[in-house]
């Protein structure tokens, strides 16, 4: 070839490097007298831009062209390469056979350095399919050859790709290396697009590994990466909304679509991609509970997704549309008939979802009164429990559970619910897309909901307790989302994760997944074998709750769990070797009195409120005869223990005027106050104590316990950094923090205290090997929690519990940072006279002057747990 052939044959590395650029010199290529080769490497550059970054139909005409012009050019290596790049274009066509056929006249036509990216290619589409063996094979074919010329591009290429098989085979050590690898021979070339590609790549390997924060710093690298080249990826974007959704951030990721969309708009660019970034829009909304919002996104995808013939996709819109118009309180026969055809659509396109939506039709004809309807289509939805992905069973059982309540059997519905359940303990480690787990979350919730409404009719109080535990211990028992301490289950974990995300992304592009659903079921049988033998060394996966043990455990103590149930609290009292019942108020009573306990609280925080205080001791009276009702009385003399549901975290309990002058305690379920009770204290344990920056009383209890403890490690000021208290953290036997803390709502698991370096967050404490035993936090709104999923509590608390922690300190409301200082100092004596976290906390209390700011300050503390 000439020296402008080797210029034309520049432009197909280009195309990854300067994609623009690279596009605007192949048009200029084909505008001149070019020859058939050089019009065949032009066509060849458009295709495989318009394959990545528009429109694939465009792609498809520019490489049978390139195909085509090669031919004449009699040049076999040339053909070989565009054979290779059009079958990548027709698998993701979804033309599987013609996509392998032109695989197999690439191989057979290519010889030597082109016939090793022809393999490279081919390994990539077996990938795509699911063949992780056949990837592999040709990718060990094609790396020497690759080596030996010298091809470091696509040598890089390989790499990456094998380490994408490697991570969907759950090898991440081996994933790992062949990664960094690859990003050490990108550092040598200008591709700056496919450089791009592997840091979004490793983000990606980050979400399937639980590394929220990690994979959210990396999806941000790779976006700054594609700006720079003016080619954005909204793949990225999508996949970076179903990482802030994992975090718990819906409202972030319905912004993230947003502001996609009205990217994609400025640029002109494809209407397809639009519709698929106003859907995840519409479930990011839905999941923030924004259901108006749900549906005007969901509206605008389905118009698009019919407009463009997308059929599948469409019809997941009008499912989103629909679920948001129920949660939106409409009910309608049309929204019963829109469901059931939506279901019926689905299940033709073999979606896991099919369940979902008859699942979703029956119980809107339920609410109608229209059994026989119910029936119908919930006998459909129950189909799927005895076979199918864990969602699709669940959603079976809570079907099932529905028509036996609607028949009026009792035992049919507790036994739908217990299998239902059991499914959902198999499932809850293999969890990965947010939405996957949110929906099991809600769905656990209604079955044991069903079940308790069930106990409350046919079964007595015990029963009641025990399915009011089976749904707590459902939603906070389940260990911390972070790679598990067994290699060989993080390893599956891992690997399940990405065969089910890629399984659904292909279903969503049409694409069959035979292979990829084979594999996603082998891996959930390996998982599941692995988490059954190892459920006695997991939290939340020990034996299930027994009120027996409880009972003897109790001793002189009485616990209260408050059920709700129709909108109505229901307090279990349990105590003296048995479980009795009482009957509460509205819940919805309750709670506006709970907040307007807060705002007092947090007017009394500061000197000059002293006219609220008879305000709040008089909404504490009526918090005690909505929440407590006629238990009061049959309380005993002895310790407490309140187990508050979800909507409830915020009620400051030693306000009440039957709980004021006790030992007290709160915990989120009757089995974790058990796992307390029964944690034993670490042997040596050291006493830490931590000073954060900008107090306004500098954490003035610091030095003075320092004295008291004297063998006590102190961080303090600058030595106070996340790296060394977390080092210090680990395995203590008492911390004490004072540091500012921050509450988020909308992000409860970035919930900080503050450090000298930063913020010490959530994710921070649950890479703990073991939290303290006990641990004091002496700010405000430490002990704040956000209700997520069905009535699943995130925060700083929640998060130490499982993690080793027996007993915790904080506080639920703003607090006087000076009135602080003696409670603290008050409750570290009664510890050093060797009393519990609750009865030090309540002597301490009574040491208070008992002017207004002090008594406020009392009441916001609370002791978690049970040391």
């Amino acid at each position: 070839m000439t020296a402008g052939s080797d210029s034309v044959l520049e432009l197909l590395p280009m195309v990854f490097a300067a994609p623009n650029e690279a596009l605007a010199r192949a048009e200029s290529v084909l505008h001149a007298d070019a020859s058939p080769s050089h019009a065949s490497v032009a066509h060849q550059v458009i295709g495989i831009w318009q394959r990545d970054f528009g429109d694939l139909r465009i792609a498809l005409r520019h490489l049978r062209r390139a195909r085509d012009l090669a031919a004449r050019a009699q040049s076999p290596d040339r053909e070989a390469d565009v054979l290779a790049t059009l079958g990548v274009a027709l698998v993701h066509a979804g033309r599987t056979r013609q996509g392998l056929a032109a695989f197999e006249r690439g191989v057979a036509r290519g010889s030597g350095h082109t016939r090793a990216r022809v393999l490279y290619r081919r390994a990539y589409v077996w990938w795509v399919l699911g063949h992780h063996r056949e990837a592999l094979e040709d990718v060990r074919r094609a790396i020497p050859v690759l080596r030996q010329a010298g091809d470091v591009i696509w040598t890089a290429r390989a790499l990456t790709l094998r380490a994408t098989v490697h991570l969907a085979l759950g090898a991440v050590d081996r994933a790992h290396a062949d990664f960094t690898s690859a990003e050490r021979l990108w550092d040598t070339t200008g591709q700056e697009h496919d450089k791009a590609d592997a840091v979004e790549s490793r983000g990606l390997t980050a979400f399937r590994s639980g590394d929220i924060p990690a994979a959210l710093r990396l999806l941000d690298e790779a976006e700054e990466r594609y700006a720079k080249l003016g080619t954005p990826m909204f793949m990225l974007y999508i996949r970076r909304c179903e990482v802030l959704m994992a975090a718990g951030l819906a409202p972030e990721a319905l912004a993230e679509a947003d502001a996609a969309i009205a990217e994609l708009d400025e640029i002109g660019g494809q209407p397809t991609r639009k519709a698929e970034l106003l859907l995840v829009a519409a479930r990011a909304a839905r999941s923030a509970g924004d259901p108006h919002t749900a549906i005007a996104r969901a509206a605008v995808a389905v118009r698009l997704f019919a407009g463009q013939r997308r059929t599948w996709w469409e019809t997941h819109a009008r499912l989103v549309m629909i679920e948001a118009r129920v949660a939106a309180g409409r009910r309608s026969g049309r929204l019963v008939a829109d469901a059931a055809a939506v279901a019926e659509r689905l299940a033709s396109f073999g979606s896991p979802t099919a369940p979902e939506a008859s699942l979703l039709a029956g119980r809107i004809a339920l609410a109608l009164g229209w059994t026989a309807d119910a029936e119908r289509h919930l006998a459909v939805a129950a189909r799927s429990r005895h076979a199918g992905p864990p969602l699709a069973r669940i959603t079976g059982w809570a079907a099932q559970a529905l028509r036996a309540r609607a028949a009026g059997s009792g035992r049919g519905v507790l036994e739908a619910c217990r299998r239902g359940l059991d499914v959902l303990d198999d499932h809850r480690m293999t969890l990965g897309a947010s939405e996957l787990r949110a929906r099991a979350t809600a769905q656990g919730a209604e079955l044991a909901a069903l079940a308790q409404q069930a106990s409350l009719t046919q079964g007595g109080p015990r029963r009641l307790l025990v399915w009011s535990e089976r749904w707590r211990a459902t939603v906070l028992s389940a260990p911390p989302a972070r790679p598990p301490a067994d290699p060989a289950l993080l390893s599956g974990l891992t690997a399940f994760r990405e065969i089910a995300a890629r399984a659904e992304a292909a279903r969503m592009d049409g694409r069959p997944v035979p292979a990829l659903e084979r594999e996603q079921r082998r891996l959930e049988r390996e998982i599941r074998s692995r988490t059954l033998r190892m459920r006695g060394d997991v939290p939340g996966y020990g034996d299930r709750f027994d009120p027996a043990r409880l009972l003897d455990r109790l001793g002189e103590a009485r616990l209260v769990e408050l059920v709700v149930l129709d909108g109505r609290v229901q307090v279990l009292l349990c105590g003296q070797g048995r479980v009795r019942r009482f009957e509460g108020g509205a819940l919805a009573e309750a709670v506006a009195e709970a907040e307007h306990v807060q705002a007092g609280l947090r007017r009394l925080a500061h000197p000059g409120a002293e006219a609220r205080l008879p305000l709040v001791e008089a909404a504490g009276r009526r918090l005690e005869e909505l929440l407590l009702g006629g238990a009061v009385p049959h309380l005993g003399s002895g310790p407490v223990v309140v187990v508050p549901p979800g909507a409830l975290h915020r009620v400051p309990w030693a306000l009440l005027p039957s709980l004021r002058d006790r030992v007290l305690s709160v915990s989120p379920s009757a089995g974790s106050w058990l796992r307390a009770r029964e944690t034993e204290p670490p042997r040596d344990g050291a006493h830490v104590l931590v000073r954060g920056p900008g107090l306004a009383t500098c954490g003035a209890e610091v030095p003075e316990l320092a004295d008291r403890y004297g063998t006590a490690k102190v961080l303090e000021y600058d030595g106070a950094q996340v790296p060394k208290v977390l080092e210090e953290l680990d395995g203590a036997a008492l911390a004490h923090i004072a540091a500012h803390g921050t509450f988020r709502a909308d992000s409860p698991l970035f919930s900080a205290l503050r450090m000298a370096d930063g913020p010490l967050i959530v994710h921070d404490f649950e890479r703990l090997a073991r939290s303290p035993y006990r641990i004091i936090l002496s700010s405000c709104d430490t002990a704040r929690l956000a209700t997520v999923g069905a009535d699943e509590l995130l925060g700083l608390v929640t998060a130490l519990l499982p993690l080793g922690t027996a007993g915790v300190v904080a506080s639920s409301a703003p607090v006087n940072d000076e009135a602080v200082v003696p409670l603290m100092l008050a409750l570290h004596k009664g510890l050093e006279a060797g009393l519990s976290l609750a009865e030090a906390l309540r002597d301490a209390r009574a040491t208070l002057p008992g002017d207004a700011v002090h008594r406020a300050t009392g009441w916001a503390f609370a002791a978690f747990g049970a040391a």
